[in-house]
């Protein structure tokens, strides 16, 4: 039986409790990182869920690629136990972009440039 509304809703607010505490321990960490943020459809969880590590610049994000991008699948891998979400992050979940990138493309429209990776 799938999970009514009152439970997809528990769902979301654990994982934005716990990806928000993956954003403030990134920010501490990894040069350039910004904000993270997740689109998904509740419903189908695993197959839509995408977390968005933000970064200032495209050379910051290309930095982390080389540099961090272990570390960020482990926050991610964490914040998702903690939310109790069985979900090995990949690169299929875990998405990499940048503020300077948005502007350049979308008008730092946040919201169109994230809906195009639903």
């Amino acid at each position: 039986m799938p999970p009514g509304k009152r439970e997809l809703a528990r769902i979301e607010r654990r994982l934005i409790a716990t990806l928000t505490d993956a954003c403030e321990t990134a920010k501490g960490e990894i040069k350039g990182f910004t904000w993270l943020t997740h689109t998904a459809d509740l419903q189908a969880l695993a197959e839509t869920l995408k977390i968005i590590w933000v970064f200032e610049t495209l050379a910051d994000k290309q930095l982390a690629l080389a540099k961090a991008k272990t570390r960020i699948f482990e926050l991610t891998a964490i914040a998702l136990q903690e939310a109790d979400i069985h979900l090995i992050p990949s690169d299929h979940t875990v998405r990499f972009d940048s503020e300077e990138e948005c502007q350049r493309t979308h008008g730092g429209d946040w919201q169109k440039r994230l809906s195009v990776l639903r």
